[in-house]
């Protein structure tokens, strides 16, 4: 018999007289999956308890109340095959058929007849899936097997771990048989089974068994085989705590330090490098990334691919760092194409994004969308810290493509993923655009109070990396505020060309402007960064323009349009305000690449953060810009699908706005709604 949740707090509170809280309640539920009997004596054991959340916390099988309960009333009431059966079996977390016979290896009783003799006798026993295959023990009850296991004669747990291992290996369970050899404490096997599927379990998102098991082992044991001091750094780091990756470097030096040279020892040094390598890249330090991977090439096994692979990204990252574009995308395309063909789908999810944040800056947002698109694809469901990047990146194209509604959703999901990652300033950095993008919803009041917060969090975690970032966020609050003299002293204690030629176009000093634009535009042409390239451009045809320099102005503006159309740039003009858009207006006004400055000129008037509003719409509730653009798609023909790929947008954000366009509309299909918007002159 079991409870609800409903059913159990009445029973508890009510019932039993002990006025929990509805977290203690959903606790005890839980740890008893519902069970009546359990959920009475968890309630006798707890009166006259003084710490009831330690006794909610550590309620199992083996309480004492419990433990004579089912002794008495369940266990010793069974044949003895069945009492075998079921102690054996409880060392496992989920049993079928054949397991249970490879385990017991009794010829006497076929094991599928036992399950079902213990079903039909409700000894506990939970299916896992419609066709009954699986099954699992009630948790108290598990508890209650495996304590009396431990004082068995007649049980010998080493034996049974080591027949269920050998089961789920042969039957292509790798990771529960890696958990059967760690818990029958064979080192040897276990090591084996963490890469028995040619990629390591750390690199395909199973690191918490391993580091579990290896958390367990004493350091003797570590010692006398090094290189499991080496995969502990793996999985760490692939778990990204990388606070502990560096000790677990030295223990396996040490251990290493008197082994003969082989090519097996120099193949775990050139680990020990590859890690250094990509621990160095959070450090942003190209210097070191290059030092180390270039000792892990030299030490590396040939046969090491998979390692090689993560060795080349290193290196995309350090071309990266020091600014060289072209030498990074090249590694990580040829990092992209290893990781493929290694199956190292770990470097892959980093390379791609990689390639993407590349592409991002040198304008090409189209490329760029579709590589972060990918990465989620690689990553699939649900959300993985790896992806924090991939989905900070789509944030900021959205938003330079003016969709502040996605650009809000992707950053909101990429800080959330960031922030359980250690020792990395990725959150930092998502929630400065997050404060950016407030600024641009109109809310300048919450981005004050959200950079303030970040910037105390970057001063405590020393994110040295971010501080000009924020600095940047900053000025950009002060000149929205008219806050000119603190814009212009805090722009002076920073190296930000960029930022304090911005200033001086707020304090009327044109000229000055362009004593720091024009050097700074030449050295980003020279060094092919379209993206700064590109921004120098756009200031320096503000200060023509504020220096009644027009025809130069617009001359500069031309290229500048020319280098944003086919990234389909729209905040980098917009977010400049009405010196921008009165400057556009006088190059639409000269037939300067019209169809792009009527585009530009549109997005200021549905710049406030407010959704565009179309006056013929008699709707309690308008469409959205996002809105109407997805039913034009709609009444085309796309699927949703189809709709996901042209916007670079997910599908679920697809079928979100899908469903705000049938309520708004107030109808159920998508030919109704297109009907019903035609009706309106929507579409």
């Amino acid at each position: 018999m079991r409870f609800t949740a409903e059913e159990a707090a009445e029973f508890l509170n009510q019932v039993m007289g002990l006025d929990l809280a509805i977290d203690d309640i959903a606790a005890l539920e839980q740890r008893t999956e519902g069970w009546i009997a359990g959920l009475q004596l968890a309630a006798i054991s707890m009166r006259g308890q003084q710490d009831r959340d330690q006794f909610i916390q550590s309620f199992t099988g083996s309480h004492h109340f419990v433990l004579d309960y089912l002794v008495e009333e369940v266990l010793q009431r069974q044949p003895p095959h069945v009492q075998e059966f079921l102690l054996k079996t409880s060392i496992l977390d989920r049993m079928c058929a054949p397991l249970c016979d490879a385990l017991l290896q009794d010829h006497h009783h076929i094991g599928a007849e036992t399950l079902e003799e213990i079903r039909q006798a409700n000894l506990f026993l939970i299916p896992l899936d419609n066709e009954r295959r699986w099954y699992r023990y009630h948790h108290l009850f598990g508890d209650l097997l495996r304590k009396r296991n431990q004082h068995s004669a007649n049980v010998d747990e080493t034996m049974l771990h080591l027949r269920a291992c050998t089961w789920y290996e042969e039957n292509g369970f790798e990771v529960e048989a890696f958990q059967h050899a760690a818990a029958a404490g064979d080192v040897t096997r276990a090591e084996r089974l963490i890469h028995s599927a040619g990629v390591p379990m750390y690199f395909r998102g199973i690191s918490q068994p391993v580091l579990r098991w290896l958390g367990t082992l004493p350091a003797e044991t570590l010692d006398a085989n090094p290189s499991l001091w080496v995969i502990y750094a793996w999985t760490l780091m692939a778990a990204h705590r990388g606070t502990q990756i560096e000790h677990k470097l030295e223990m396996a030096e040490a251990a290493l330090a008197d082994s003969e040279s082989s090519d097996a020892i120099r193949d775990l040094q050139g680990q020990i490098a590859a890690i250094r390598a990509m621990e160095a890249a959070v450090q942003y330090d190209p210097d070191a990334i290059i030092t180390q991977a270039q000792a892990a090439l030299e030490l590396l096994n040939p046969n090491n691919l998979y390692i090689r692979t993560a060795v080349t990204r290193s290196l995309a990252i350090a071309y990266q760092f020091q600014g060289e574009r072209a030498a990074a995308r090249e590694t990580y395309q040829k990092a992209i194409a290893m990781s493929e063909a290694t199956d190292n789908l770990f470097i892959n999810i980093l390379s791609t994004t990689g390639l993407g944040i590349i592409q991002e800056s040198d304008n090409q947002l189209v490329q760029a969308a579709q590589n972060y698109q990918r990465v989620l694809e690689l990553v699939g469901d649900p959300d993985q810290p790896i992806a924090c990047a991939a989905f900070l990146g789509l944030a900021r194209i959205h938003y330079e493509w003016n969709d502040l509604d996605s650009a809000q959703e992707y950053g909101e999901r990429g800080v959330r993923l960031a922030q359980q990652i250690e020792s990395i300033d990725s959150a930092a950095g998502g929630e400065i655009f997050m404060a950016r993008l407030r600024l641009a919803q109109g809310d300048a009041t919450s981005t004050a109070t959200m950079l303030d917060a970040i910037e105390q969090v970057i001063h405590q975690r020393n994110f040295a990396q971010q501080i000009p970032v924020l600095a940047d966020a900053k000025i950009s609050l002060h000149l929205a505020q008219g806050n000119h003299a603190r814009a212009a002293q805090l722009a002076q204690a920073h190296d930000l060309p960029l930022t304090q030629a911005r200033v001086r176009l707020a304090e009327g000093k044109p000229e000055e402007a362009l004593t720091l634009l024009s050097p700074y535009q030449q050295q980003m042409e020279a060094r092919d960064w379209q993206n700064e390239r590109l921004k120098a451009m756009l200031l320096q045809a503000l200060a023509y323009a504020q220096a009644n320099r027009t025809n130069e102005a617009l001359s500069i503006l031309s290229d500048a349009l020319a280098l944003a159309i086919p990234g389909g740039l729209v905040r980098i003009f917009t977010d400049e305000g009405q010196p921008m858009q009165q400057l556009l207006a006088e190059a639409s006004a000269r037939g300067i690449l019209p169809d792009y400055t009527r585009k530009l000129l549109a997005a200021f008037h549905t710049d406030s953060g407010q959704p565009q509003i179309v006056s013929a719409q008699p709707l309690i509730e308008p469409l959205s810009e996002r809105e109407l653009e997805i039913l034009g798609l709609v009444a085309e023909g796309l699927s949703n699908r189809e709709i996901s790929e042209q916007l670079f947008i997910s599908l679920s954000t697809v079928k979100g706005h899908n469903r705000n366009i049938f309520d708004k509309l107030q109808v159920k299909r998508r030919t109704e709604a297109v009907a019903r918007a035609r009706e309106l002159g929507l579409i």
